[in-house]
């Protein structure tokens, strides 16, 4: 059964689609950006900042999900300038000391509310 996944601790969706759904021992989660749920503004700072963001934000709804990062079995990186490739790296590598996901990069043409990075999720129980 498909379930939906909401966290306060995470940002609101900004279109018509859910922060994350869960189905058959899987949890999908959608693209995050650098929003700060307390303010609700991105955050300002380098790619490094803005990743650490993306990441507890990622952590938020793995945890209302009743998952970890070391359920994590891929995400998808989408930076504004492969520039960025190395900084994202060292934030993101500190989430997944051991066993890392599988993962794709990409730099893209623009993202959401002008930030620098998103990072789409998808964990799995038992994995």
């Amino acid at each position: 059964m498909k379930k939906t996944i909401h966290t306060k601790e995470a940002p609101a969706a900004i279109g018509p689609y859910s922060q994350a759904i869960e189905m058959n021992g899987m949890l999908f989660i959608s693209g995050q950006v650098p929003i700060n749920t307390e303010t609700g503004k991105v955050v300002e700072g380098d790619i490094k900042v803005q990743t650490e963001q993306v990441m507890k934000n990622i952590s938020a709804i793995l945890d209302q999900a009743g998952y970890t990062f070391q359920d994590v079995v891929k995400s998808t990186c989408l930076l504004s300038d492969m520039s960025y490739f190395a900084g994202m790296n060292e934030v993101y590598g500190k989430y997944y000391p051991e066993n890392p996901p599988a993962r794709a990069t990409f730099a893209v043409k623009e993202l959401p509310l002008g930030v620098d990075v998103e990072i789409e999720t998808i964990a799995v129980k038992g994995s």
